[in-house]
């Protein structure tokens, strides 16, 4: 009787397997997307925290805050969705498009401010 019972449990074994396998594979596809945008997410913040010294800078000096940031945002790959100077402060809002996540294009963004706040 044990015979026949092993020979109907034979090869299950490899059927679990199989599955495990293949989800594992997909949850190291989702983990690898979610490192994408979380480092893409990064990058914009750096960009946009430039952007913001370098548009500081450049009202400091009296020149168009941000004209500045805009250009120093697009050199770091990124693009200014706000730019707002309130006498030597430069407050920013910027986006990049994240890597492809399941198919789709996603935004990440970031919000930096830079300047002489509360110096009286």
């Amino acid at each position: 009787m044990s015979s026949g019972r092993r020979g109907a449990e034979a090869g299950s074994a490899a059927v679990l397997g199989t599955v495990l396998v293949g989800l594992l594979a997909v949850l190291a596809m989702l983990v690898a997307a979610v490192g994408g945008v979380v480092a893409d997410q990064r990058r914009v913040a750096s960009a946009v925290d430039l952007a913001a010294l370098a548009a500081a800078g450049a009202v400091q000096r009296g020149a168009d805050g941000c004209v500045t940031a805009r250009s120093t945002a697009r050199r770091n790959g990124a693009s200014i969705l706000t730019c707002r100077v309130d006498g030597d402060v430069v407050t920013l809002r910027a986006v990049r498009p994240a890597t492809h996540v399941l198919g789709r294009t996603i935004q990440v963004s970031s919000k930096a401010r830079a300047g002489l706040a509360g110096l009286d």
